[in-house]
């Protein structure tokens, strides 16, 4: 991998951030029309960007800016060269939010276990892995409360850095 596949890397990741943060999923949905998307552990979606967006649209509250109010922190980024125009990351993640009825904290904190292919020159997910570990106050931000998981469970074939 050169710096410039590390930072198109990098970049998708930080434009989902970024998407999301300002209330466009459907161009956040867009970055995984090639992609397997997981919450939790579950299949949200299948290399259908429509199917991302629909749910983000379904679970996401949005406020009268078109935006969720929140502001996703990405760290500890690490990628790696997983095979022949293929990588891998983690990443951890921490959601702030503030509203008219929540001050600015936390809400939610996790990480991010991507994988990429290069197609044709350029850099696509091909599956994200969002889990999420510590939980503050989701009112102000998810429309369908989510069942805190009892402890959390990694993938077993990826290696932890």
């Amino acid at each position: 991998m050169t710096a410039d596949d590390y930072f198109e890397i990098q970049n998708l990741i930080h434009r989902y951030a970024w998407h999301l943060d300002h209330g466009d999923f459907i161009a956040m949905g867009n970055l995984f029309a090639h992609a397997d998307v997981y919450a939790q552990g579950y299949l949200l979606a299948s290399s259908d960007a429509a199917a991302v967006t629909r749910e983000y649209d379904r679970y996401t509250r949005k406020f009268e800016n078109g935006t969720p109010r929140t502001r996703h922190m990405v760290t500890n980024l690490i990628i790696e060269p997983h095979g022949v125009d293929q990588a891998r990351a983690s990443s951890y993640v921490m959601v702030f939010q503030q509203t008219d009825r929540l001050p600015l904290q936390p809400v939610i904190g996790g990480d991010y276990l991507d994988t990429f292919a290069k197609v044709n020159g350029s850099w696509r997910f091909t599956e994200r892995r969002i889990g999420t570990e510590v939980f503050g106050d989701l009112s102000q931000h998810l429309l369908i409360p989510m069942q805190v998981p009892q402890g959390y469970a990694r993938p077993q074939d990826w290696p932890r850095p």
